[in-house]
Parts: structure tokens; sequence; C-alpha cells
């Protein structure tokens, strides 16, 4: 266990915020989150526990001690007729995992290719792209507990997934585990045999340009990729932390009603008879794309994603994003809600 004191955290958030850890402690197996917790020296003090910090904006210096999860590891643990079930360290690269997969035969997660952060992070905020959540391949994970120094086990049902959410999202007692918990290794339950999950017009596009009705796993996650590449801005290039906004839900009658006002508005009927409306559309149609406040801007090809032009500070990011906010209440009478947690 490596124990280090003022670390600058700007390598270490997506959007290279410069800020630094009073103390950050580097974790590399459950033994080091227990030492943790059971030292006296360290109980004292509140922890925040860091992943690849592509979802926070940092708004200060973080005073509580900062875990940065580095467990890594990658395996087969079973494989069945019906499924294969793969663990990694919550350390690894999530990007990096799922090309790993793809490379030893296991598809299932190539619609979720690209998506920045860490294996750990991924079951925090049930992440998702092109028709696929985590929660739907989800097996299991293992967690340590930050009071008691337990690990234990959850399953998907246990974790309480929901649109970008889980129970790690959430400090209520009894169930809440927000900064209760650490993460260390996250399990997959990859079905077979595998089947493509389309739908999406991006991906219909990209098939009718390669004349394929039937792709494989491989092509998929490549288009996928694609995709990305030309839609979102490189966390390497230009700091950013993804989609910045929830997608929000209403019922049909408001959606039928902003239809009237604005009948363009990209909307997607979801199963349970809600309307879930796309964000980047609201906020581009209220003139944002483009827009800075300070070094904090609206991503040019993306109004989802606000970036860092440049010695970005985290109240910037929140101001910015707080009147992009407004704007869109005040046209739509919907209150966006942020992704990234706020430190």
């Amino acid at each position: 266990m490596l124990v280090e004191k003022n670390v600058p955290l700007q390598s270490c958030n997506s959007f290279h915020i410069v800020a630094k850890a009073h103390s950050l402690v580097r974790i590399a197996s459950e033994a080091d989150v227990q030492t943790v917790v059971t030292q006296p020296e360290w109980q004292e003090f509140p922890k925040f526990v860091l992943g690849g910090g592509s979802n926070i904006v940092l708004t200060g210096d973080v005073r509580p001690v900062v875990l940065k999860v580095e467990i890594l590891g990658k395996r087969l643990v079973q494989e069945t007729a019906k499924a294969y079930v793969v663990e990694a360290g919550a350390g690894e690269n999530w990007h990096d995992f799922v090309t790993w997969t793809l490379q030893q035969g296991y598809p299932g997660l190539e619609n979720m290719a690209l998506i920045p952060g860490t294996v750990g992070a991924a079951p925090v905020q049930n992440v998702g792209a092109y028709g696929v959540e985590l929660q739907d391949r989800f097996e299991s994970l293992d967690a340590v507990d930050l009071q008691t120094g337990k690990v234990f086990s959850l399953n998907a049902a246990q974790c309480a997934f929901g649109y970008r959410d889980s129970v790690f999202k959430h400090s209520s007692q009894p169930l809440g585990l927000a900064g209760r918990a650490v993460i260390t290794r996250v399990r997959f339950h990859l079905p077979k045999p595998w089947k493509a999950v389309l739908g999406y017009a991006d991906i219909e596009k990209k098939m009718a340009e390669a004349k394929v009705t039937q792709p494989t796993a491989q092509q998929i996650y490549q288009w996928v990729c694609d995709i990305r590449r030309a839609k979102l801005p490189d966390p390497a290039v230009i700091g950013n932390a993804g989609s910045f906004f929830k997608n929000p839900t209403v019922t049909t009658e408001q959606c039928a009603d902003i239809i009237a006002r604005d009948p363009k508005i990209v909307h997607y009927h979801l199963a349970d008879g809600s309307v879930k409306l796309a964000a980047g559309w609201l906020i581009d149609a209220c003139g944002w794309k483009g827009k800075s406040v300070g070094n904090a801007g609206v991503y040019e090809k993306q109004a989802l994603v606000l970036v860092n032009r440049g010695g970005a500070t985290g109240g910037e990011v929140m101001t910015l994003a707080r009147a992009i906010q407004t704007s869109v209440y005040e046209r739509f009478g919907i209150m966006l809600e942020p992704e990234p947690v706020v430190v």
C-alpha cells in the first residue's frame, strides 16, 4: 500500500482540473482497503474513492483521504452452455477490458466500447451505450465495507440499478452505499449464443455503408469506437467527463406538449410508456453548442459534452452547467440532472 501526500490530481480526472489530494492511498488489493479501515491513524478521516476520474468535477482540493483504486486482473471465471462469466479488477481500464473480452472470444460488451473510466466505476454509474447497459451483462461484484473492513458481494438486484444509477450513488441508510464501500472486483455474464444489439441510427448507418445485415461483435465494436471518436472529444486531448447530463424522461402527455412547440425534438418511447428525450438536443436548441463560460465550454460537435478549453476550474464548469439547466428549464420546463459527481 502506497501512501502519498499533497498529490496533484490533474492527471487523475478526465476534465484535467487542477486540484490536489491532501492524502492519497493507492489501493492494489482488498487487503489495502482493510488496512486503511482498521489502522487507527486512518479511521477518523473521511474517505473518497477515486477510480479513473472520468465522472467527477473537482471544485477544490480534496480533503478526505483519497483511495485511488488500482486493483488489476482479468480472467474467465466460468463457462457454461448459456454464458461466459468473466471478472476484472476494479482498477482495470473499462475500454481495455471490453477489448480483451472480444480478443478472448467472449462477446457481449461491444456496444459499450470506448466508455471512459474503470471497471470498478462502471457499476456505480450503470454505464451504457447503444442499447446495452451494464446491468444487462452484470453478474456480481465484490466490495469492502469502509466502516468494518469486511468483504461482501452483491448481485444485480442488490445493486438496485437504474438509469445511470445504483445503490453506490445514494447515501441514505440503511441501503445506500455511497462513500461506504470500495468496489474491488466485478463479474459479467455474457450470454451464449451471442446476439447483436442493433437499432440505433448511427449503427444502422454503419451497417448500410458496409452492406452488412448480420454484423459480428468485432464489427459492432469497431463501429461504436468510430462513432464515439467522431462525436466525442478524446479526454487525453480535451478535458471532459463525457455526457454531462442525463437524458430526461417525461410522460407521453409532456412529450406531446413539447412536440407541439418543437416538432423536431429527438425522443425515444420506452417500454414502460414514458418517453426519453435527448438532452443534447435540448441543450443545442437553447443555443449552447460551442458557447463558453470562462474556460469551460460546450463541445462544438455534441452539446451534451462540457469541455475544459484550457485551465478551467471546477467552479467554471458548474457555473456553465447551471446556466444550461436554467435555459433548458425556462424553454422546456425540464430540469436536467448532471451525471458527474461534484467534489
